[in-house]
């Protein structure tokens, strides 16, 4: 265990580390200020409604009694790229009878995660290698822009549970795409996605979630900082007056094969 609160699984050395400690920062005050708010409200109720009764009408863990834990079947929602651990803290707010593990291949990411609810567990592993989870061990799997490993997704994934995938939809931050040059979403992304996932999972539904934001300068720094583009602008073309900026993405539910 890593003295900042994970577990580090990785089985060696990793090929990449994936976001940095700035970009990290960025989104970790980005969410705080609950921008994208609708995105985690809507994984909730999607998580909520997967396994309901067990995820939410049994008793919550905090209420069991000590000696009766090892006994007591615990829902577990697995959070694949799970960045800050906000979405899962979300989720588990919504799921008083559920734990949380979030797994990540980025250090600071996970220095957050291990802190994001006392319910989440974080772990450094890489996900396009065998996850460090068992055979059908979770009932939910969230993953929010973050890579898609469908072959160990379906391993670990109970028979009946749902996997939860959050793409951006075409038009997701284009205002801000069109205005500093930051990388597109990409047009096939649906086949992508799709071609990651059809061996082993089929679509449940599919649903699109947009707001408008309305940002200040800062703000939009701290977007623009939070994503892969921020490698790309430089500070002096980084916005200096405030944006109304579209977030859209998609929420697709997939049963496993």
């Amino acid at each position: 265990m890593a003295k900042q609160g994970y577990a580090d699984l990785s089985a060696g050395r990793l090929p990449h580390t994936g976001d940095s400690a700035e970009m990290i920062a960025d989104r970790s005050a980005f969410l705080a200020a609950g921008h994208y708010a609708f995105i985690a409200t809507a994984l909730a109720e999607a998580a909520s409604l997967t396994v309901d009764p067990p995820l939410t009408a049994a008793a919550p863990l905090a209420d069991v009694p000590v000696e009766a834990a090892p006994s007591v079947v615990r829902e577990m929602v697995l959070d694949a790229g799970t960045g800050t651990g906000d979405y899962l803290a979300r989720v588990l707010d919504a799921a008083p009878a559920a734990v949380g593990l979030g797994l990540d291949v980025s250090k600071p990411a996970l220095r957050r995660a291990a802190r994001s609810h006392p319910r989440a567990a974080a772990v450094l592993t890489d996900l396009w290698r065998p996850l460090p989870v068992a055979d059908a061990a979770a009932s939910v799997i969230i993953n929010v822009f973050a890579p898609r490993n469908g072959q160990e997704f379906r391993r670990v994934l109970r028979p009946d549970g749902r996997l939860l995938v959050v793409t951006p939809a075409a038009d997701h931050l284009t205002e801000l795409i069109t205005a500093y040059g930051l990388l597109q979403v990409d047009p096939d992304k649906a086949g992508r996605v799709s071609e990651s996932l059809d061996e082993h999972f089929t679509p449940a539904g599919s649903t699109t979630h947009r707001r408008m934001l309305t940002l200040t300068a800062t703000e939009a720094r701290t977007l623009i900082g939070m994503t892969p583009s921020a490698r790309h602008v430089a500070p002096a073309d980084l916005p200096t007056d405030a944006v109304t900026v579209t977030a859209a993405v998609n929420l697709t539910t997939y049963r496993p094969r």
